[in-house]
């Protein structure tokens, strides 16, 4: 009884999209984007007029927010880089007056080391940069 229940259903099913598929594929198919403005037949009413203010509003908020994106963001954002860039420079300059690195004092709470790294000579951090950091194993305060 179940299979011949369900045997039906889907010959019903089948027989179904076979007739309604070349139906769907004549029809043209119309995209949002084809016609902007109100159809003819559409009624000049006061929802209508109000959808029609929102979208000029959307448009013109829209417009606002892209000029404002353009002229005022990139040249901030290139100001900022100049900034950083000149910052960057003054303190490597600033950092050529400095005492070498030998020279300078080694705290007891620095460089601090329990066990050796598994990385490299075991001495040095992960982010070690052999231009600003150093450590004398031989050295006490």
């Amino acid at each position: 009884m179940f299979p011949q229940r369900n045997l039906l259903r889907l010959s019903q099913r089948s027989a179904q999209q076979l007739r309604a598929t070349p139906v769907r594929s004549t029809v043209q198919r119309r995209l949002n984007s084809t016609d902007a403005k109100m159809p003819s037949w559409a009624v000049d009413n006061e929802f209508n007029r109000e959808r029609a203010n929102v979208k000029h509003h959307a448009a013109s908020t829209s417009d606002l927010w892209k000029k404002l994106s353009i002229f005022a963001v990139i040249p901030c954002l290139i100001l900022g880089s100049v900034n950083a860039y000149n910052l960057w420079e003054e303190h490597w300059e600033h950092w050529e007056h400095m005492p070498p690195l030998e020279e300078r004092t080694e705290y007891p709470y620095q460089n601090i080391r329990v066990k050796n790294y598994p990385w490299g000579d075991g001495d040095k951090t992960i982010f070690w940069n052999s231009d600003v950091n150093y450590h004398n194993k031989d050295k006490a305060t």
